[in-house]
């Protein structure tokens, strides 16, 4: 039995500099197998809009999606913390929409913390969800949820300007109160100076190691999404191919009878098969 990850465990990993790790699932028995190999915490993503519900974009999830798939997590979780994002305009309306909405996936989705996209502008956000006992995780750099607005997916903070805005939001979202900040799609070097201007820890995706922390995409890293395969996410297991090679197996073996075999049967007294004719 480990220790259960909290807020807590995320600030004394930066104060150690102790490298924290967290994945995305979205369903039980993917969260069970990630929490009994030891993860800090699992991300139920809006991601999930992509790799398991099959939009182009996050934009589409809703809360009742973010909610179904948080109950399912939490219930396969017994040490990893929960986070889960909040969805588009879930937050974005008013304060008020926001804290609501995160209580919701508090109280019946059983996360322990939820997070947000954004800087200054939902800084007022995080303040009162922090406020209401709600842990925030923020995120800033390449934020899916804007992708309309960026015009696509792009590194973020590759000239002075941006780069020294990117710097002003992790303060930002710092001082509202938020526990841990992901920095995604943002030059190394940038995020290193990021994460020693603050003291909270920063988790990178797409972003380098000098981040406190990294998260990945869990069917990217296991080759299951091939639509489309960042720059920044390393294969841990084709999973992805080894699942369409059982797939395409399982189909051989039941056209040709092989399947089900003796072993995978009931057998029953031949006395008893007799009687019915």
């Amino acid at each position: 039995m480990g220790t259960k990850n909290t807020v807590l465990t995320f600030k004394n990993a930066k104060r150690k500099n102790e490298k924290l790790t967290m994945l995305t699932a979205y369903d039980y028995s993917t969260a069970k197998l990630m929490d009994e190999a030891g993860i800090n915490a699992i991300l139920v993503g809006d991601s999930l809009g992509m790799v398991v519900l099959g939009y182009e974009d996050t934009l589409a999830v809703t809360m009742e999606d973010m909610l179904h798939h948080t109950k399912a997590v939490a219930r396969g979780t017994k040490e990893a913390l929960v986070v889960t994002d909040m969805p588009f305009m879930s937050y974005q309306t008013s304060v008020y929409d926001a804290v609501c909405n995160a209580g919701r996936l508090i109280k019946e989705g059983h996360a322990h913390a939820v997070k947000l996209e954004g800087g200054v502008e939902i800084c007022p956000q995080i303040k009162a969800i922090v406020a209401a006992s709600i842990p925030v995780m923020a995120h800033i750099g390449l934020t899916p949820q804007s992708v309309n607005a960026f015009g696509g997916f792009k590194v973020q903070g590759k000239d002075e300007d941006t780069a020294r805005k990117l710097i002003e939001q992790a303060q930002a979202v710092e001082e509202a109160g938020a526990f841990a900040v992901v920095l995604e799609c943002i030059p190394s070097k940038l995020a290193e100076l990021i994460s020693q201007s603050i003291s909270i820890p920063t988790i990178g995706i797409g972003a380098g190691n000098g981040c406190d922390g990294q998260v990945l995409v869990y069917q990217d890293m296991l080759g299951m999404y091939s639509d489309f395969t960042p720059k920044f996410v390393k294969r841990y297991a084709e999973i992805g191919e080894q699942m369409n090679a059982a797939f395409v197996r399982y189909i051989d073996e039941v056209k040709t009878g092989e399947f089900p075999g003796p072993k995978h049967t009931f057998a029953i007294s031949d006395d008893v098969i007799e009687k019915l004719y």
